[in-house]
């Protein structure tokens, strides 16, 4: 029993929430973007259906990541981590990509196979994009510049 309540402890009190989330947004977006890539060059409406699930799960990781670094941001650098309001900003943009992604989506389950795709298949390279930006500026406040 008392491994469990180390266990609890370290995860709610101890270590910053933040770095454990963050990963999911990034490897879903990355995820996303390969499984479009291949729908493309196979020209398989399935390998789409996978991208575009994992794009939906992208919006939720994006959501718990940003909210996380908000709270570990005022929690462990007093609202000053270095380059806060940049990351903030990305990851507003970057949740807006993904949700105009996934809407565009839900309005036309037919996109990736009408002429109007680019929109929607320039989503998945711009959401995986900000994800990397946001994971590099996520280790300069690890490790510095």
């Amino acid at each position: 029993m008392d491994l469990i309540d180390r266990i609890i402890t370290a995860i709610t009190q101890t270590h910053p929430l933040h770095p454990m989330l963050v990963h999911f947004p990034i490897a879903l977006s990355g995820a996303a973007l390969l499984f479009i890539i291949i729908a493309m060059v196979r020209k398989n409406n399935d390998f789409e259906k996978f991208a575009f699930a994992n794009m939906v799960l992208t919006v939720f990781g994006v959501i718990a990541a940003g909210a996380s670094g908000m709270y570990d941001n005022q929690a462990n650098y007093l609202g000053d981590a270095p380059n806060a309001s940049l990351k903030i900003t990305l990851a507003v943009v970057m949740l807006a990509i993904t949700l105009i992604t996934v809407a565009l989506r839900i309005r036309n389950r037919e996109i990736f196979s009408q002429p109007g795709r680019l929109i929607y298949i320039m989503g998945y390279f711009i959401s995986f994009g900000l994800a990397l930006v946001l994971a590099f500026l996520g280790g300069v406040i690890l490790y510095g510049f």
